[in-house]
């Protein structure tokens, strides 16, 4: 399970006197554990894990664009460096052809025709590629795809 493994991996960086990875771990676990909590569960499943690395990266991302804006490149640096040792958690992400391909298939049993047909690919779509992927993208293929079927 991916939430023993960073409790491992907290050890061992704790362990080894990494502090950014141990501080980093340190935040995700209390996320974690405050999911479980809010959830009255014991433990979360691998999903819900992935779900709190995301939000923790997005985070980041957005602090970054700001530490960029006000000029603390050393800050930003901070936050990169954070955000890289998150993505280590997430299952590999898909290539765009990948995503094409699973949005075409979704759209065959779907029988989607045009733009008004987007939220029912987008549900189907997103389901099937489960936090391998950037809703952002998947969205805008969605939208390609539709578009070049209207054509």
């Amino acid at each position: 399970m991916l939430e023993e493994k960073i409790l491992n991996d907290y050890k061992e960086a704790m362990k080894a006197r990494d502090t950014l990875k141990s501080s980093v771990l340190s935040f995700l676990r209390a996320d974690m554990i405050n999911l479980a909590m809010a959830k009255k569960k014991k433990s979360l499943d691998d999903s819900e894990v992935i779900s709190v690395i995301k939000k923790q990266i997005k985070q980041r991302q957005d602090a970054i664009e700001q530490f960029k804006i006000g000029n603390r490149l050393d800050m930003a640096d901070k936050e990169t460096k954070e955000m890289e040792i998150l993505k280590t958690y997430l299952p590999p992400e898909l290539s765009a052809d990948e995503i094409k391909k699973i949005i075409e298939e979704v759209i065959s049993t779907t029988g989607a025709k045009e733009m008004k047909d987007m939220g029912r690919v987008m549900k189907e779509a997103t389901a099937q590629i489960a936090g391998r992927a950037d809703g952002k993208l998947v969205s805008d293929l969605v939208k390609e795809i539709l578009v070049d079927k209207k054509s």
